[in-house]
């Protein structure tokens, strides 16, 4: 355990300020497009324009945050990405364990922090703390939704990742995934994918409704999708299974 964080406490902390990124970013562009007192949010025509406002900032900052911490902690900032590594052994036990409690710590205090810096708006009917719940179909859609989600998200990381002409595109592909996400899916689950970003923002706003969801979704459907490209592979002639910290010449096939 302490030669575990000895060696890589600087890639645990990048985990918290990648997820601590991400969170501030959607809680930002979520008051600034939802929050009925926002001049952005009274321009736009309607809720599904405002989704894809807040979808293309947000592809942006995942783009951002992949692309500059990507090649040192290898950006998970997410529990359900650093257990499908686990599952793929390409992460120690321990390490798993810490990224994840990194992780927690950026989701819990990202919303604290954009209570204080924006206050009521941040609070209102329509932004909600910018928390994850599931949109007016129920629970039942709300969940497969995000397995669904969460499932290709995972196996097209692994497959970008270890393909020598679209790895170098990851970040692009990974925020794209997002954009379209929070464009099409937010209005079924919140789009969260993250037991971490759920827990931080539900911790903060008081809501615990369906948080259920995001604790269990994602964490069964990205494993799957490990263990699906694992035996895809396997099948083939040879298994490649993505680094959980690239090394400088990540990523490419081997």
């Amino acid at each position: 355990m302490l030669n575990s964080f000895r060696s890589h406490w600087r890639d645990y902390l990048l985990e918290a300020a990648g997820l601590m990124t991400f969170m501030l970013g959607a809680g930002a562009f979520t008051t600034l497009f939802l929050y009925p007192g926002s001049a952005i949010s009274q321009a736009l025509p309607s809720d599904f324009a405002r989704h894809a406002g807040i979808g293309i900032a947000m592809g942006l900052v995942t783009f951002a945050i992949v692309a500059s911490i990507g090649q040192k902690s290898g950006a998970h900032i997410n529990p359900a990405v650093t257990w499908s590594f686990y599952r793929l052994g390409k992460i120690g036990g321990w390490d798993a364990i810490f990224y994840t409690l990194f992780q927690f710590i950026g989701a819990i205090l990202a919303p604290v922090l954009l209570l204080a810096a924006i206050g009521v708006p941040f609070t209102h009917e329509k932004v909600k703390f910018a928390a994850s719940m599931p949109g007016p179909d129920g629970a039942g859609i709300a969940f497969a939704a995000e397995f669904v989600i969460s499932f290709i998200l995972m196996l097209t990381m692994l497959i970008a990742l270890n393909s020598k002409s679209l790895a170098k595109f990851v970040p692009a592909i990974v925020g794209l995934l997002i954009a379209v996400y929070i464009t099409f899916e937010s209005p079924f689950s919140g789009m969260s994918m993250n037991p971490a970003r759920s827990f931080g923002s539900a911790l903060t706003a008081d809501m615990w409704n369906g948080l259920w969801i995001y604790f269990i979704a994602p964490v069964l459907a990205m494993p799957l999708a490990a263990e699906s490209y694992r035996l895809l592979l396997q099948s083939g002639e040879k298994w490649i299974a993505a680094d959980y910290k690239p090394g400088p010449d990540f990523p490419v096939a081997r």
